[in-house]
């Protein structure tokens, strides 16, 4: 592992790497790029339009707004001339309203003419502005038209004077021989000032209508470029994402074909970012992984795989010197097997203990337990923290027991077809014995040779115990801590009291008769006249038990523990006991 971080290092030190940071970070500019190349463009647009609408406003609507107020001058005048008319011949003449209606049809043709030359000015001025988007040529036809209404205004306006002149002399003859010149030249006057009027509104509404087009033309330039701009932005980021995530979605598909198993994975690093140092250490972690089960595999064919596990995960327990804990142990044991490895021949004989070892280690695997070690035919196991549950210990080491009980049958009918005979097949039983109780775990041996094992008197006592069955002809025995601790899971049955070699108080044994709610109601009676003739027995009331253990008997005829206590009454009986007896039985044997 320490290697694939010593590569993992020197290829982020040797080589420019591009880290996800700068990588989002591209993405942000050019994002930020395109978004201001649109704003550009729509600011150089909306300038572009602006500039129109002030030429609008600046020109085109001054002019048209002086002819009009030109056309309302003239004819302000021609209505005080015609006031001035009428004051002049009424008598007797009025001299200070003649005056002051003369002044006002000067006022008035001098507002006239102003208006003109500032519509004509507003004109050329439009005419020399490269920014307008006005027509040239019909601004200037339209200026010449102004000059020539002009030129109109000057014609009336002489014919004017002469009226004026004759209304000043009082000459009325004058005055009517005149006025319908002044009228001929109002007319043309106004037809020409309403030509021009109408040619201007006409290049006024023209001006609006290119104004609005500009508009529109920009919005949809505008809308364009950012459609353009946010394509361009996604397609970009879009496949920016995707090099970022299709390695981060192999990492996920890997992690979880790890976790299924398969330790041969290998990801390529395809970035020199962050996600391409996380997949080079991946890759390291699942060959360090792969080291490792490859440890597991080799050595849980000699060790409980989660033993190897634990040493593996912990190293500091390799030093350890061993803890006192309660832990429940178990020691199954081939009966027949002297007469088995008599008959048969080497390799048969290695045959039958394989598929009984393999056979009989199946319900201690599946019940949590530690396979400890294999004695010739012998399986030592135990169970307890930190494998499993400590107050389960006791109730899945009788499970276990229980289960290689009932593959006895099977075992026995595969041996015909393991040692290759149909005749003549030795018969083969099993012995378990379990205790529970305190015992030191952990590595035990030399330097150079260790073994992770309990010891204690527990050990012993499971070994005693699975001995013990050949006395009471039973398969499955337990001790009193045992029974205790799983009660409430099993039915047991005491069978006795007994002191064995090495210990100095007397130990009460009890079989596994089944799970609680699954034991038959024979078996339960049975039980419960057996006890009836134990409470008999250590009372010494030896006729009262005999007549508990026949009845046992006639229960269940091939009950050996009724038979042992029915064969050992008659040799108490006949002998003085001491006063203190209690009913332990004293084994010699191992």
């Amino acid at each position: 592992m320490v290697a694939g971080h010593d590569r993992l290092n020197r290829r982020q030190n040797g080589s420019m790497r591009n880290t996800i940071g700068l990588k989002i970070l591209g993405i942000v500019a050019l994002l930020s790029l395109i978004a201001g190349a649109v704003a550009w463009v729509n600011a150089r647009k909306s300038g572009e339009v602006e500039s129109l609408l002030t030429s609008v406003k600046e020109t085109y609507v001054p002019s048209y707004a002086a002819l009009a107020r030109a056309h309302i001058r003239s004819l302000e005048q021609s209505a005080y001339l015609r006031r001035l008319a009428i004051a002049s011949f009424k008598s007797p003449v009025d001299r200070a309203e003649v005056a002051r209606l003369r002044s006002l049809v000067e006022q008035k043709t001098k507002e006239a003419d102003n208006e003109v030359l500032a519509a004509r000015k507003a004109i050329a001025k439009a005419v020399e502005d490269r920014a307008s988007f006005g027509d040239e040529v019909l601004l200037g036809r339209l200026d010449t038209r102004l000059e020539f209404l002009q030129r109109y205004n000057a014609t009336y306006d002489a014919v004017r004077s002469q009226v004026e002149s004759a209304l000043s002399n009082h000459d009325e003859t004058r005055f009517r021989d005149i006025v319908a010149s002044l009228d001929q030249a109002r007319d043309t006057l106004n037809t020409e000032s309403e030509a021009v009027r109408r040619e201007m509104l006409g290049l006024l509404d023209k001006a609006m209508r290119d104004t609005i087009a500009e508009q529109n033309r920009s919005v949809r330039y505008g809308i364009i470029l950012l459609a353009a701009a946010l394509t361009i932005g996604l397609v970009v980021a879009a496949a920016m994402t995707v090099n970022l995530v299709r390695p981060l979605r192999r990492l996920l598909k890997g992690a979880l074909a790890v976790q299924g198993g398969a330790l041969d994975t290998e990801l390529p690093v395809t970035s020199r970012d962050e996600i391409g140092d996380l997949t080079g250490a991946f890759n390291a972690m699942v060959r360090e992984l792969r080291s490792k089960a490859r440890v597991r595999e080799t050595f849980g064919k000699y060790l409980d795989p989660r033993i190897v596990e634990d040493l593996i995960e912990r190293p500091e327990l390799l030093g350890s010197k061993g803890e006192r804990r309660v832990m429940t142990v178990s020691f199954t044991d081939m009966m027949g097997f002297t007469s088995l490895s008599e008959g048969v021949t080497p390799v048969a004989l290695v045959s039958v203990v394989n598929r009984y070892l393999a056979t009989m280690s199946e319900p201690i695997r599946q019940s949590g337990g530690i396979i400890d070690k294999y004695v010739g035919d012998a399986i030592m196991a135990f169970w307890g923290p930190p494998f499993t549950d400590a107050n389960e210990q006791a109730r899945l080491a009788c499970e276990a027991g229980l289960g290689q009980v009932g593959l006895l049958p099977s075992f026995r009918q595969s041996l015909p077809e393991v040692l290759g005979i149909k005749r003549n097949v030795p018969h083969v039983d099993m012995r378990i014995g379990i205790a529970s109780g305190d015992v030191v775990v952990g590595n035990i041996g030399s330097d150079l040779s260790m073994s992770y094992t309990v010891m204690g008197d527990a050990v012993n006592l499971a070994s005693r115990l699975e001995n013990v069955n050949k006395v009471y002809g039973t398969h499955l025995l337990v001790s009193a801590m045992t029974r205790e601790m799983a009660k409430d899971a099993y039915e047991f049955r005491e069978i006795d009291s007994i002191l064995v070699v090495g210990k100095e108080e007397p130990e009460q044994v009890f079989e596994v008769l089944g799970r609680r709610g699954e034991v038959a109601q024979s078996t339960l009676d049975l039980a419960e006249r057996f006890a009836l003739g134990l409470v008999a027995y250590r009372r010494q009331a030896w006729t009262e038990a005999t007549a508990a253990f026949r009845s046992c008997l006639e229960l269940v005829p091939e009950d050996s523990p009724a038979r042992v206590f029915l064969d050992r009454i008659p040799v108490l009986s006949a002998q003085p006991l001491p006063a203190n007896w209690d009913g332990v039985w004293i084994l010699s044997e191992k």
